[in-house]
């Protein structure tokens, strides 16, 4: 038996998981949460777009975790520490983190340990979104190739804008630190050894899709530009980068000192880090034609295109970047901001319940028919990543009366993230990117039926889910077994160690008719508070809205 490990640094925990490289069983897993800030995640009650994490909790979440999962595994007949052949690693991103010269992260120094721009800024944080703006006015002004690859739209949930919003506001804590790196890279480092953050060896993956990385141009963006944002952005960069890597080559080896503490043997090779979504993706089988949308907190859709094939640039999306998912193939993504964490936030905050109250939502949501609550919402409660790119957007409802009860509104929730999921998919196949099926990843995809068919019958695609319920950490551990030699490449790794589950959501013709009527009010609400419609007349949305909900409720 060889088996590999997959490690999932998600946004509330981290999860350990070791499978048979020959099949893609599951001989053991482990979940840790992150034990600092609330739910994992550092917050300021004054400042909402801060959403920061303490590298720390990465560490001790690591060492619990493998231990956990390999305490399970060798339960299982074969198993033993020494069949591990690889370890992968996928993370959230953007999440950079500063680090000192020994690559030891800023806030694991007691000097910092308490400052929040020293913690690992996460994914979700949008503190920098002013500086977001600011870099995609100067990229469209001198360098328009930089951000013709990701939607012409510099995100603030990215590397260089989190960056210079760190200098501008807490100018100490940037000169504190020699350099800063993605957590998808930070971790394998660790494992590795890696002793000097110029060392690292940097994936693609965040490189590309996040600091405008691009062998093209000479890699990351070049000093000139660099200095038109700041001259100390410029002086960063020699000590950042030249090189980003896609998963053909390793990240290093399992180093004595991480051996020792996991309960390995040294010297296992390890992927390169990629984004976590990048890596459910190959869990879930990604191929040509296939969109697989990784749906969690927020939601990533992953597609791949040959390389030898070309790609247009598409306005709105996260980025086209060579290498990022598959070897070989472009990785496009897009993606959504806010999404399973919409609905926890509808159950938990607003309605205080719990997980019997969620189930008691859903329920009576299904109940209802498409249009007979008289509700549309928008699905940006903390933003819109595509195709807008616009964290200053906030969530909406429509259609609310004295008699809105909180089932319809969790179902309009629930079809407003399926609205902005049929958004991207039509503005990519806009594009030339085919989708032939979609594949669902994640918690919700796995036991939600009701919410898949929504997004069956709203996308009029068909809907299957991924085998794997760990699907993430299963692509970390299929990169780490191609990467082993266990199989001879991609393709054939995902043929062994992936699968889609029986279970498959075909739209309802019928549903489908009358989501058609609603995308097409909420593309008009959605074009209009967007901007895309600068002089829109919203006065029909109300009242076809009550339409709808009358033809429904007769029928």
């Amino acid at each position: 038996m060889l088996t590999s490990l997959g490690l999932d640094y998600g946004t509330n925990s981290v999860r350990a998981l070791i499978v048979d490289c020959s099949n893609g069983a599951e001989l053991g897993t482990a979940v840790v949460d992150y034990p600092s800030g609330h739910q994992g995640v550092l917050l300021d009650r004054h400042n909402h777009h801060l959403a920061r994490q303490n590298p720390v909790d990465y560490l001790y979440g690591l060492e619990k975790a493998v231990r956990g999962a390999l305490e399970q595994a060798s339960q299982k007949p074969g198993f033993t520490p020494e069949t591990l052949v690889g370890i992968g690693v996928d993370t959230t991103g953007s999440s950079p983190l500063p680090v000192d010269q020994g690559n030891r992260a800023l806030a694991a120094d007691p000097k910092w340990e308490s400052d929040l721009n020293a913690q690992c800024w996460l994914w979700k944080d949008h503190t920098s979104h002013e500086e977001a703006a600011a870099i995609t006015r100067l990229a469209a002004q001198y360098r328009p190739q930089f951000i013709a690859k990701c939607g012409n739209t510099y995100s603030s949930e990215w590397f260089w804008s989190k960056i210079w919003h760190c200098l501008k506001t807490a100018p100490a804590t940037f000169d504190a630190a020699f350099s800063w790196v993605e957590l998808a890279d930070w971790v394998p480092s660790v494992l590795a050894g890696v002793t000097d953050p110029r060392a690292i060896q940097r994936g693609v993956c965040m490189a590309g899709h996040k600091a405008l990385y691009c062998d093209e141009w000479g890699g990351l963006p070049d000093k000139e530009f660099l200095g038109l944002l700041d001259a100390k952005l410029a002086e960063l960069r020699d000590r950042l980068y030249d090189k980003a890597h896609d998963a053909t080559v390793s990240a290093g080896n399992l180093c004595p000192e991480w051996a020792e503490k996991l309960g390995l043997p040294a010297g296992i090779p390890i992927a390169i880090g990629e984004m976590d979504v990048h890596y459910g993706a190959i869990g879930s089988g990604v191929r040509e034609g296939t969109l697989v949308k990784v749906i969690g907190t927020s939601t990533c859709d992953c597609g791949v295109v040959s390389a030898d094939k070309i790609v247009p640039d598409i306005p709105g999306i996260c980025g086209i970047v060579k290498g990022a998912i598959l070897p070989g193939f472009y990785g496009i993504e897009a993606g959504q901001s806010a999404v399973g964490d919409i609905f926890k936030w509808w159950v938990e905050v607003v309605c205080q319940g719990d997980g019997a109250l969620h189930g008691q939502l859903t329920r009576e949501a299904s109940d209802l028919r498409p249009g007979q609550s008289g509700l549309l919402a928008l699905d940006w409660n903390n933003g819109n990543r595509t195709i807008l790119v616009d964290p200053m957007l906030t969530g909406l409802l429509l259609g609310q009366t004295l008699y809105t009860s909180r089932s319809e509104i969790y179902r309009a929730l629930i079809e407003a993230t399926a609205f902005g999921a049929r958004a991207i998919i039509e503005r990519i196949k806009e594009y030339g990117v085919p989708v032939e099926n979609v594949v669902c990843a994640g918690g919700i995809a796995d036991k939600n039926p009701f919410a898949m068919q929504v997004y069956a019958d709203i996308t009029g695609c068909t809907i299957r889910v991924a085998g794997s319920s760990q699907a993430c950490a299963l692509g970390a551990a299929v990169s780490a077994a191609v990467l082993a030699g266990t199989h001879k490449d991609f393709p054939a790794a995902q043929a062994a160690m992936t699968s889609l589950k029986d279970v498959a959501y075909i739209p309802n013709a019928e549903n489908q008719k009358i989501y058609d009527d609603l995308y097409r009010l909420y593309r008009q609400v959605h074009d209009a508070f967007g901007g895309v419609t600068k002089r829109a007349d919203l006065s029909g949305v109300m009242k076809e809205l009550i339409v709808i909900k009358e033809q429904q409720n007769k029928s």
